[in-house]
């Protein structure tokens, strides 16, 4: 009896060791961080701009306020018929507020010993805006547009800026890239280990950069926009990581 008693006990003990030591491994895994595998992928294309946006002035200097301010509104009519006569819709040919304000010089004074203001002229500028999906014959206008000199109206800050309208599609196309990019870099670091992928932990998308093609642009932190160049080239990256298996 005593034999059989000592019998149930030590099996008794061992039941208990292996379930103390069962629920310490499975208490383990679950306290053990999973490994993971975090990843860069990267997306570029080149593209070409199909909206440009043409900013220029012009201005005219007076003694006399009204007569400066006849000047310029004849001078926006010829610049309007100039324009149109190029082709360009008298629709997107916006002639801003006209800027004016009143020029002078200073002179010394040697019976006061102070500056004396002189009265120079009335400076009045126009500021024309123009943009447009037909993006080579504005530029080719731009290029022309100095034959207004001949009309002595002497265009000013003449500039050229170029846009996309289809950056948001394009922005979710090149997401899809990168983000493919990041997991075949993933699938490949975890192959060569003997793993494989158990499942995405997060994804944070990198910097949307504009840049032109094979340029100096610099990259930034919030984001190169270049407006300068009528070839483009975009840029982004995903940071993935993943549970390995």
């Amino acid at each position: 009896m005593k034999k059989s008693g000592i019998i149930i006990s030590i099996i008794a003990s061992i039941g208990i060791i292996t379930a103390f030591s069962a629920a310490g491994y499975y208490f383990y895994k679950a306290k053990k961080a999973p490994s993971t595998v975090s990843v860069v992928g990267l997306a570029e294309k080149d593209f070409t701009s199909d909206l440009i946006v043409w900013d220029f002035s012009y201005g005219v200097k007076k003694m006399d306020m009204k007569e400066a301010y006849n000047a310029i509104k004849s001078q926006n009519e010829t610049v309007k018929a100039y324009l149109t006569a190029k082709g360009i819709d008298d629709k997107i040919i916006v002639f801003n507020a006209i800027d004016n304000y009143a020029d002078y010089n200073y002179e010394w004074n040697e019976q006061t010993r102070h500056s004396v203001q002189i009265f120079n002229a009335y400076q009045l500028t126009q500021k024309v805006r123009i943009e447009s999906k037909e993006v080579e014959k504005i530029e080719k206008i731009s290029r022309e547009i100095s034959e207004l000199l001949d009309k002595n109206i002497q265009i000013n800050d003449n500039h050229l800026a170029y846009y996309y309208t289809k950056l948001a599609d394009l922005k979710i196309e090149m997401l899809e890239q990168a983000t493919l990019d990041a997991k075949k870099r993933a699938e490949t670091i975890a192959k060569n280990a003997g793993s494989g992928l158990a499942g995405l932990k997060t994804a944070n998308m990198g910097v949307f950069q504009i840049t032109a093609p094979n340029s100096g642009d610099d990259y930034s932190w919030g984001g190169a926009f270049n407006t300068s160049s009528k070839e483009k080239r975009a840029s982004i990256n995903m940071r993935l990581t993943y549970y390995v298996k």
